[in-house]
């Protein structure tokens, strides 16, 4: 029986750009991040969460539409939604059909920038936007001049991008943590919170709240304070900084991204990724001490999701773009008040797609159907029982020259590198073994044909995808 609409349970969705799990709740004695773990521990943690597709754009239109990029076309930083899918039923539309729900988006949800406009027609009210490439000390931008990535992520000059000057790729600035967008999308963000207890008080609107950070997105800019909590000398450097042997040319990368700023050390960077992993911990930490103070914790679900993970020069690689471990496993928290249990966690394979439609039966609304196609499943027998299993892999792709197409199983992860409709004895294979070989430092398709044979058979299963948007 659905529930009545003053009945339903909030919805705090919380997005973080580029972040892995490099957290104190996932192990990572490096790492420190005391709200994030402490909201880890409020519910569900998974350990063997993965994204679709190791882009932001592209990830976060999974998340939205509970679709694979293989089942929508929607692979690219550009691709608009609305062009290629214009009756698209995303998450928070959902919400507000079928519940009633105000439905808000705070920061980055949608990715804007890169010719995309993001999909402001998903939510109730205009959504409120902040920075994402962003520095306050002009040596960082050769006196303050338009960068690259601050015109990509603004829109402008996207013809003129290889005439404008690199930015810095980190900054550490002794200023507050508002002066930065993540410090006000907190604050806006709480303010939201205040306004929707107000709105349930006085007519039982539940709220629907996506609320995305920046960092630890490149540039890593964060306050000065953040940086100082890190010993650079104690923070772990890659250990193998080659491609797998034997894996194809394909797979590989260099440059890419970290190529649109200026250069740094590889220990700058790294220091630069966990302080701004700190410094957006501390802001997620304001934003959930304020629900409790709200008294609104007990009635509203939260979900932690970071978007794809990051290379910190495992593999000789730095961001993400690439169908490899690092750049593909994320977090993924869920606290379900009655359902889940505090400091709970599973190693069910999870994806980005499962998200949408795990909401909608915790909120006790119908399971999605589109009109995009519905890959995702949804966990919530696994929020009640960490040992239950809706699935033995997950599925996530990545377009280069041809599309790489993977199954993450718990031990193994297959990679075919394919045209879509091309000939099977085509495609350019990759297997790894994880219990084995951890930092994919081999490629074992050629040793292990019955593993590669029978994780083909559940690719198989899979659309090959569509044509590239």
């Amino acid at each position: 029986m659905l529930l009545a609409r003053a009945e339903r349970p909030n919805v705090l969705l919380i997005l973080v750009d580029d972040l892995k799990p490099t957290l104190g709740c996932y192990g990572d004695a490096a790492a420190k991040t005391p709200n994030i773990d402490r909201l880890a521990a409020r519910g569900m943690r998974f350990d063997l969460a993965y994204c679709n597709q190791a882009v932001c754009a592209p990830s976060r239109f999974t998340l939205m539409l509970g679709s694979h990029s293989t089942s929508t076309g929607l692979y690219g930083l550009g691709s608009s939604l609305r062009a290629v899918l214009p009756d698209a039923v995303t998450l928070p539309q959902h919400f507000a059909k079928h519940g009633g729900y105000r439905t808000e988006s705070v920061g980055k949800v949608f990715h804007v920038g890169h010719g995309n406009e993001g999909d402001p027609s998903s939510f109730s009210v205009p959504p409120f936007k902040d920075k994402v490439i962003e520095y306050l000390d002009p040596s960082s931008t050769e006196g303050g001049q338009l960068t690259r990535e601050e015109a990509l992520f603004t829109n402008q000059k996207l013809d003129q991008i290889k005439s404008l000057p690199r930015g810095a790729a980190f900054e550490a600035p002794d200023v507050k943590d508002d002066d930065y967008a993540d410090g006000r999308v907190a604050a806006e963000t709480m303010r939201r919170l205040q306004s929707a207890q107000q709105r349930r008080k006085k007519d039982g609107t539940p709220f629907f709240i996506a609320t995305g950070f920046v960092r630890p997105h490149l540039p890593f800019s964060a306050p000065k304070k953040y940086w100082d909590i890190h010993d650079p000398q104690k923070l772990p450097m890659p250990t193998f900084e080659e491609h797998p042997a034997g894996s194809p040319k394909v797979a590989h990368k260099r440059g890419g991204e970290i190529d649109a700023y200026k250069p740094a050390t590889k220990q700058k960077l790294i220091h630069g990724y966990y302080a701004g992993t700190s410094f957006v911990d501390a802001q997620i930490g304001k934003v959930i001490d304020e629900l409790d103070r709200l008294g609104l914790a007990e009635n509203t679900i939260i979900v932690l999701w970071g978007d794809h993970g990051f290379h910190l020069g495992d593999h000789g690689i730095w961001t993400k773009h690439t169908n490899y471990e690092q750049a593909n496993r994320i977090p993924i928290f869920i606290s379900a008040p009655g359902v889940t249990k505090p400091n709970s966690s599973t190693r069910q394979l999870a994806s980005s797609v499962d998200i949408f439609p795990t909401l909608a039966e915790l909120a006790q609304l119908p399971a999605p159907t589109g009109p995009q196609f519905i890959d995702g499943l949804s966990l919530v027998p696994v929020l009640k029982d960490p040992q239950a299993r809706i699935r033995d892999h997950a599925f996530h792709c990545f377009p280069k020259q041809t599309l790489g197409r993977a199954i993450r199983t718990e031990r193994y992860r297959l990679v075919e590198w394919k045209k879509p409709g091309a000939a099977p004895e085509s495609a350019e294979l990759e297997l790894y073994d994880y219990e084995a070989d951890p930092l994919e430092t081999k490629n074992l398709a050629s040793e292990k044909p019955d593993i590669v044979k029978q994780l083909r058979a559940t690719l198989a299963k899979y659309p090959e995808g569509k044509a590239t948007q």
